[in-house]
C-alpha cells in the first residue's frame, strides 16, 4: 500500500511542476525563436551598417558564449582561457590571409591551424591541470591566458603587435561583389537591399554560427551531455560508478575551446582586423561570464539571451540614455542621473537586479531551474 501510495502523489508533483514552467518554457522557447527570425533577416531587417555590425557580433558571441556554458554550465569547469582559444582561431585565419591572400583556402588553412592549435593547447591544459580542483584549475587557465596576451602583443612580427593586423577577405565577401545582376549590371535588390557580398558575408557568418550552436545542443542532449551533468552535480559519485571523469572533463574542454576558435575565425573574417583588443581582452571574459549568468548556466538557450541583451546594451543603452536626458531635461537631477556617461552604472543596476529576481538566471529560472547548481 505505501508503494501505491507514493506512485498516487508522485504524479501530481510531476504535473504541478510542468504546469508551474509552461508559461516559461513558452517565454523562453519564442524569444529564442524571434531572436532567431531576427538574426535571419538581419540584413533586410537593419541593413544600417552599426545593425548588421551588432547581428554578425551576436552571431559569433552566441557559439562563444555556448562554448564556455559547455564547460562552467554543463560540467562546472571554471576556466578564464577560452577568450585564448577565440583568439587562436582570429590569429590564425588573419596571420593566413596576410601572408595568403585574400582566398577562401587562406581562411581553412589558417582556420584549421588556429583551431588545432586550440585543440592541441586545451589537451595540455586539460591533462595538466584538470585533476586540479575549482579556483586552482581557474588560475592556471588566467595564467595561460595572459601568457597568450604578452605572446600576442610581442611576438609583432607575426600579429602585429598592440596595432593589429588588418587584411583582405575573398572577394565574394566584398560589397562590390554582386551576387545577382540586373540588366543595366547592377546588384538585384530585395526589399530595397542590394545582393551583394555583403550579404554573403552575413549568411556565412550566420550559418555557420547556427550550424556550430545547433552542434552543442545535440551535444548536451546526447549520453555524454548526461555524463557531464553528472560530473557537475558529483564528481565523485561519476567517478564511483565507473565514468572516467579527468577523460570526459579533458574531452569537453577540447571540444569547446575547439569551438570557441571556430568563433574566432567568423570574428576575423567579419571584421577583416584582429588585435589583442579584440579577441584576446579580458574585458571579453568578463562579458562572456556576464552573458552566461544573465541568460543561465547550464542552458543553451540562456546563451542566446544572455549575449543578446549584453550585446543591445553594450551597443544602445548609450542612444537611450542620451534620449531619457534630453526628454527629462526640465527635471531636476534626472538628465544628469541619465548621463550617457553613466551607462555602465545603469548597466550594473541592471545586472544586479536581474541576478536578484532571476537567480538562475533568465532562461534557468523561467525554466523552473532554480535548484541547479
Amino acid at each position: 500500500m505505501a508503494h501505491d501510495s507514493s506512485a498516487l502523489t508522485s504524479k501530481p508533483l510531476r504535473g504541478s511542476a510542468f504546469s508551474a514552467t509552461w508559461p516559461g518554457r513558452l517565454v523562453v522557447y519564442g524569444a529564442v525563436a524571434l531572436i532567431g527570425l531576427a538574426l535571419a533577416l538581419a540584413p533586410f531587417l537593419f541593413p544600417d551598417v552599426r545593425s548588421q555590425e551588432v547581428a554578425a557580433r551576436i552571431c559569433v558571441f552566441i557559439v562563444l558564449v555556448a562554448s564556455y556554458d559547455l564547460l562552467i554550465g554543463y560540467t562546472g569547469i571554471v576556466s578564464f582561457a577560452h577568450t585564448m582559444f577565440f583568439g587562436l582561431g582570429a590569429y590564425g585565419t588573419a596571420i593566413a590571409l596576410k601572408t595568403m591572400g585574400p582566398g577562401f583556402e587562406a581562411i581553412l588553412l589558417g582556420g584549421g591551424l588556429g583551431v588545432a592549435a586550440a585543440l592541441v593547447l586545451a589537451l595540455l591544459i586539460g591533462l595538466l591541470s584538470l585533476r586540479v580542483k575549482a579556483i586552482f584549475f581557474a588560475m592556471v587557465t588566467l595564467s595561460a591566458a595572459s601568457v597568450m596576451m604578452v605572446l600576442a602583443s610581442q611576438l609583432s612580427d607575426f600579429t602585429g603587435g598592440e596595432d593589429g593586423i588588418t587584411y583582405s577577405i575573398p572577394r565574394l565577401f566584398s560589397p562590390a561583389f554582386e551576387l545577382l545582376s540586373d540588366a543595366e549590371g547592377k546588384a538585384v535588390r530585395l526589399f530595397g537591399v542590394p545582393l551583394n557580398g555583403k550579404i554573403a558575408l552575413y549568411y556565412f557568418v550566420f550559418i555557420s554560427a547556427l550550424v556550430l550552436f545547433l552542434a552543442m545542443m545535440r551535444i548536451v542532449a546526447s549520453p555524454l551531455g548526461s555524463v557531464l551533468k553528472a560530473i557537475r552535480e558529483n564528481e565523485l559519485r561519476a567517478e564511483a560508478i565507473g565514468y572516467r571523469v579527468v577523460f570526459y572533463r579533458t574531452t569537453i574542454f577540447c571540444i569547446a575551446a575547439g569551438i570557441a576558435a571556430c568563433a574566432g575565425i567568423l570574428r576575423a573574417v567579419w571584421l577583416k582586423y584582429t588585435g589583442p583588443d579584440v579577441v584576446l581582452s579580458f574585458d571579453i571574459m568578463i562579458d562572456i561570464l556576464l552573458m552566461v549568468v544573465i541568460g543561465g548556466m547550464g542552458t543553451m538557450l540562456g546563451a542566446v539571451i544572455g549575449v543578446v541583451l549584453m550585446t543591445l546594451a553594450q551597443y544602445y543603452l548609450k542612444d537611450l540614455m542620451a534620449l531619457g536626458a534630453e526628454a527629462t531635461g526640465s527635471l531636476p537631477l534626472v538628465p544628469d542621473l541619465l548621463n550617457p556617461e553613466r551607462w555602465l552604472l545603469w548597466l550594473g543596476l541592471g545586472f544586479i537586479l536581474l541576478v536578484y529576481f532571476f537567480p538562475s538566471g533568465i532562461v534557468g529560472t523561467l525554466l523552473g531551474k532554480g535548484g541547479q547548481k
